[in-house]
């Protein structure tokens, strides 16, 4: 059975810096493409990053370029994303997910699994 299990978010002041992972299991993680998105009510499910199998590609939204670093360690079956800077516009709940690659988890959104997501607050 395949899960991804995300880090508990949490509230944090604007400017300040987070680190969510997401912990993979149940499946060959090295040949899967991660990423992050996140979602708030009312709008759409948001691309956040996402990274290639090997880690060799990183691709993030513009709205949150400069600010979040994704990272991956094969090894443990771990994915990583590092927010800092963070603004209110950043709360949201995020999801890690899995996909056959990471240019498809970017341009259509496609995963293979989901995780159940984590609830991450900005407060100004």
């Amino acid at each position: 059975q395949v899960q991804l299990v995300e880090s508990r978010g949490g509230t944090v002041q604007a400017g300040g810096s987070l680190r969510l992972s997401c912990a993979a299991s149940g499946l060959t993680f090295s040949v899967y493409g991660m990423g992050w998105f996140r979602h708030t009510p009312g709008k759409e499910r948001e691309f956040v990053a996402a990274i290639s199998s090997i880690g060799g590609s990183t691709y993030y939204a513009d709205s949150v370029k400069g600010r979040f670093t994704i990272s991956r360690d094969n090894a443990k079956n771990m994915m990583y994303l590092q927010m800092n800077s963070l603004k209110p516009e950043d709360t949201a709940v995020y999801y890690c997910a899995a996909g056959s690659s990471s240019q498809n988890l970017r341009t259509y959104g496609r995963a293979t699994y989901w995780g159940q997501g984590t609830q991450v607050t900005v407060s100004s």
